[in-house]
């Protein structure tokens, strides 16, 4: 059997939208697997423990004695939600992660790998964004995702677990019908011949990452043990108008769009530098079309039925001749 096989790993969110491919991945790669989720996962063949982690008896069933790894996705990861009940949000995000931690400590856990953001850098303008800038939280979530990358260190440095925290860029992908962020608004409003609102001229920049390149960014990390910080990202930064042409080369739908005014604190670049993921290994496979066009078959009308306001669409989305 090879390392891999005999891993016993533990997925926090594993029913979630990134969740559930990376427990997908897992399995392939024949770990034992855990899911602790709020939902019962749909995957076969994993132990589901079902619960609010913030329950200490839910989080020290998940972190079974002989768990090699924690992968730890669960958290509020709304911006609104967290500007709502920004003391939930701790609960969530800072007290549930220590208590993984401290029982990653008891139970001898070998590795932590957070999920983070880039959030925790604050809005550095039009810089590029890098492993070595400060951490200056803007929001009760970059904030509580930057106290759990403290956490995470500390509990590397004093103890010797390899804790690695990957701060995800904007992720898009198959698998995201529940989610209200930019991708699957437009998705939703390509296939209902809606417009979608824009703040300011649309010149705003993003990085927009593929959930499958998510995804062996955090296989990486396992398998490298890593430790650290570490950006996932695309590397290749785009604009919102960017992002609108490309769903609306892929959908065949002409997307109005209505630009209003921008929220305040609304950054102007997400600009990432990946090279010290790059130098493990990583590389990103999607670009941003290639990326969009796994994303709408999950929204697009069943059975080639015409898109409100086009031409008639062929079965896979194109503009049927």
């Amino acid at each position: 059997m090879t390392a891999e096989q005999r891993s016993r790993v533990l997925v926090t969110g594993g029913s979630g939208f990134i969740g559930r491919r990376l427990v997908r991945a897992l399995l392939d790669a024949g770990a034992e697997v855990t899911v602790a989720d709020l939902r019962e996962p749909r995957e076969p063949g994993v132990h589901a423990v079902v619960g609010d982690l913030r329950d200490e008896s839910v989080a020290a069933r998940a972190v079974s004695p002989g768990t090699d790894t924690i992968f730890h996705l669960a958290a509020v990861t709304s911006v609104l939600r967290s500007l709502e009940d920004p003391a939930g949000t701790y609960q969530t995000n800072v007290q549930a992660t220590a208590m993984l931690l401290e029982l990653a400590r008891t139970r001898e856990v070998g590795s932590f790998i957070l999920a983070s953001t880039n959030a925790v850098v604050g809005d550095v303008g039009k810089n590029v964004i890098t492993e070595q800038a400060a951490l200056q939280p803007l929001t009760p979530y970059g904030a509580t995702k930057a106290a759990g990358e403290m956490l995470v260190s500390c509990y590397t440095a004093a103890y010797g677990i390899a804790g690695c925290a990957l701060r995800f860029s904007n992720v898009y992908g198959p698998g995201m019908q529940q989610k209200d962020s930019f991708v699957p608004r437009l998705m939703r409003a390509a296939r209902d011949g809606h417009g979608v609102q824009v703040y300011g001229d649309g010149t705003q920049v993003r990085d927009l990452i593929h959930v499958d390149d998510i995804v062996s960014g955090l296989l990486l990390a396992w398998r490298s043990h890593s430790t650290g910080s570490i950006i996932l990202g695309a590397g290749e930064s785009v604009t919102v108008n960017d992002i609108i042409a490309a769903a609306r080369s892929v959908t065949g739908a002409p997307i109005p769009v209505e630009n209003i005014a921008p929220k305040p604190g609304e950054m102007p670049a997400v600009i990432v530098d990946i090279s010290k993921a790059r130098a493990l290994g990583y590389r990103p496979t999607h670009d941003l079309k290639s990326g969009i066009a796994t994303v709408w078959p999950e929204f697009a009308p069943a059975d080639g039925a015409p898109v409100p306001g086009t031409g008639a669409q062929a079965p896979d989305g194109r503009a049927a001749p």
